[in-house]
Formats: structure tokens, sequence, C-alpha cells
């Protein structure tokens, strides 16, 4: 079986994510979708709440499967029998990173990384983009799943956030 792990914060999860997720779930047996949790970060969405909205919006892809992590992605792929990990890459930018990240990860372990360049429409789309423009009352209804709409609307009127995610101002 040919299982693969799509790691990232997923805070909030994006259309461009589901993009790559989807994508991937055509290439491969097994998708692992893993939420990383740092807690010396400071997110938006808990850990919990991250992992619900991608069971929701992942949930018609059949051979796709949410999980967390906390420490090496490497130790998480070892553990759940992932051979690779499938990142999206949005521009040269990205590549530069992710190549180093590529090649520590198969330094620690046998685990090879697959780069898929994001779909154009989504090449600019970050969650911490998404964020910001939603903060300040801008329309990120065609960024986001409509669930996450909901969530991130909800979440953001609840700490004083300037609009409506999803009403233009």
């Amino acid at each position: 079986m040919r299982r693969v792990v799509c790691p990232g914060s997923f805070d909030p999860v994006t259309n461009g994510h589901i993009d790559i997720i989807s994508r991937a779930s055509t290439l491969f047996d097994e998708v692992i979708v893993a939420v990383g949790v740092n807690q010396s970060k400071a997110r938006l969405f808990t850990a919990d709440e991250r992992l619900s909205m991608l069971a929701e919006v992942c949930d018609g892809y059949d051979n796709v499967r949410i999980d967390s992590f906390d420490g090496l992605l490497t130790d998480f792929c070892r553990d759940r029998g992932a051979r690779a990990i499938v990142k999206g890459l949005r521009a040269v930018s990205d590549f530069d990173y992710e190549l180093q990240m590529a090649q520590m990860n198969s330094s620690l372990a046998a685990v090879e990384t697959v780069f898929v360049p994001t779909s154009p429409e989504y090449s600019f789309l970050a969650s911490s983009l998404v964020k910001e423009v939603a903060t300040f009352g801008g329309d990120v209804s065609r960024l986001v799943p409509p669930l996450v709409l909901k969530r991130l609307t909800e979440r953001l009127s609840g700490r004083g956030g300037a609009g409506r995610p999803g009403e233009t101002g």
C-alpha cells in the first residue's frame, strides 16, 4: 500500500489545502492528513477544532484520514508506515524552504518528499493571509470551505474581528 502523509497546521484549512489533499488522494492508496500540534505556537483554532474541520471537509475522500502529531514528522511517518510526505508548493520561495526540510527528513528516516505544485488559482493562498483578511472584514468566502468560513466568522466575532469574513467591507 502506498501511504503518504500530508502535514500542516491547517489553521484554518483552506481551499488550497483541499486541492493538494484531493490531488494526493488520486495518486496514493492512503493519505494521512497530519495536523501539527505545537503547544508553543499560538493558533486561532485548537488542534481538536482543526482536526474536526478537516474531518468534515475531507469526508468525501474514502482514502483520506485525519490524524495529529507532536514532535518529529519523520517519527509520525515511521509509526504510521508512510514512506512519503506530500507538500504543496506555491512559489519558488516555498521550494527553498521545503527542499531543506525534505533533505533533513530523509536524513532522519527512510521517507521521501513529493512536491505537488499548487493549482494557479490558489498560488497566493496561505492560512495566515486568510486570517488577516478575515480579521479586517475582507471577503474570504472563495478561499475556504463553507464550514470553515462559518467557524472562522464565529471565532473572529468572538475576538472582536472588524467584520464578517464572508462579507465585503
